[in-house]
């Protein structure tokens, strides 16, 4: 159902409107009339206020837990209140320092993303997310050891010292001397280059027949290299920090929508995937309770902004994952400004 203008409320509706909402975000509990017409809240009576409520409800901008007399926000009210009234927070001077300075520690860069997916989480009180950069290892040498009959072991070295495994099944009527041969191929004639690099480069000197290789060793080559880049894409590059935040006191009253949560929190592919929504985007993204499908069940909010390089490339997303009751006018800016001081510091 499409979010109602916030034009089309009444200043009296909009003004109740608003309190609920910002009561809720501020307690987690259903607001109710009598709160309403409490000190610092509306002038009007009790009646009138619970006259406009049920306005709002009837409109799915508000709903009445069934335990309770007072109103909740709905998803798509939550929606049409960042849209449409919240004022952002931008960060506050100190809160600024604190963000550039843990991310600019002395350390390898992953320190940083780690540094990162805390320090979001310590400032929202959510669980802090950063989806690394998918970086492509560029090839320094490759060597294949012979585990048993009809398997090996490709040892792969990037160019940074990173050094990973994994297991090819051999092609069958293989040479004697083919796994050397093929090793000092790959480490000779593709170092330097990324795996997609190295794949094209090979597939074209076979095609051309310019490759000194037999079959089986052609062969054998692709597979090595395809075992790496199939890795590289279905892998979920993603680090979460903080989910102990989402057990707060509120937690004790709907513990089955915790843990849910938790649950989903686990899943770190379907996760990646959601914030992989958020790369394209030009600034941040929120994605409120049902309007993602990973959370619907939990009930529970994702702020993501993507972070680019200093050639304006989006390389990750950062982001801050909690209850529908964030603190979206705190929480959206310090992720933007997150995001923009990652970026500087990913050159």
């Amino acid at each position: 159902m499409p979010t109602l203008p916030i034009t089309e409320l009444t200043s009296r509706a909009r003004e109740i409107f608003r309190l609920v909402v910002e009561g809720y975000l501020t307690t987690g509990a259903p607001v109710g009339s009598k709160t309403l017409a409490g000190p610092g809240g509306i002038n009007l009576s009790s009646a009138s206020i619970r006259s406009v409520l049920a306005d709002l409800e009837a409109l799915g901008l508000l709903a009445a837990p069934h335990t309770s007399a007072g109103r909740l926000p709905t998803d798509a009210g939550l929606r049409l209140f960042v849209d449409g009234i919240m004022q952002v927070a931008e960060p506050t001077a100190e809160e600024r320092a604190v963000i550039e300075s843990r991310i600019a520690a002395p350390g390898p860069i992953e320190a940083a993303l780690e540094a990162t997916s805390s320090l979001l989480s310590n400032l929202s009180s959510g669980a802090g997310v950063v989806m690394v950069p998918k970086r492509e290892p560029r090839l320094r040498h490759m060597q294949l050891v012979p585990l048993s009959p009809g398997r090996a072991l490709a040892v792969l070295v990037g160019d940074d010292g990173a050094v990973e495994n994994r297991v090819v099944d051999l092609p069958e009527s293989l040479p004697p001397g083919a796994l050397d041969e093929v090793s000092n191929y790959i480490s000779a004639h593709l170092a330097g280059r990324t795996l997609e690099e190295a794949a094209r480069i090979t597939r074209f000197e076979i095609e051309s027949g310019k490759s000194a290789l037999d079959v089986a060793s052609r062969d054998l080559v692709e597979r090595g290299l395809a075992v790496w880049s199939e890795d590289a894409l279905r892998r979920p590059i993603l680090i979460v920090r903080g989910q102990a935040n989402l057990l707060d006191e509120t937690a004790l009253w709907d513990l089955e929508r915790v843990r849910s949560l938790l649950d989903d929190l686990e899943n770190k592919q379907s996760i990646a995937d959601l914030l992989d929504v958020a790369r394209n985007a030009q600034s941040t993204r929120i994605f409120i309770g049902s309007e993602n499908r990973l959370f619907a069940l939990s009930g529970s909010s994702v702020i993501a902004s993507p972070y680019r390089d200093r050639e304006g490339r989006v390389v990750g997303v950062v982001g801050v994952i909690g209850p529908t009751r964030l603190n979206y006018a705190r929480v959206v800016p310090m992720v933007d400004f997150t995001a923009r001081s990652l970026g500087k510091l990913i050159g």
